[in-house]
């Protein structure tokens, strides 16, 4: 059994698409740098799978900012999920042209995969 850390690109997109919705002039950030966290040492060899769902901003230039956890499964995913979303890096949104802010959230799976 193989063990890693994964997110959910695809369910970041869908996350952003909602905000876009409320305003149809505004187009959602798009992820062009993600990731993977690390996966915790004590839930690795336990085996554990979990998911941390975090909210943030992505600002004008497409960074990562106001980054919180909204839920997560253990405790001990949430520091992981937040260093590694740190270092993602978007599309911003744009509404008329421009770069604008935009606040999404989005879940960070850890998961265990069988080889």
């Amino acid at each position: 059994m193989r063990l890693h850390a994964s997110f959910v690109l695809v369910s970041a997109l869908a996350i952003c698409a909602p905000f876009a919705r409320a305003d149809e002039g505004t187009e959602p950030p798009v992820p062009v740098r993600t990731v993977s966290p690390a996966y915790p040492e004590e839930l690795r060899r336990a085996g554990i799978p979990g998911v941390v769902t975090v909210s943030c901003t992505i600002d004008e230039k497409g960074n990562v900012t106001d980054a919180k956890v909204v839920k997560t499964s253990n405790a001990a995913f949430s520091t992981p999920a937040l260093d590694a979303l740190a270092r993602w890096k978007f599309k911003p949104a744009r509404k008329a042209g421009n770069a604008v802010p935009i606040k999404v959230s989005f879940p960070i799976k850890f998961k265990l995969e069988d080889d």
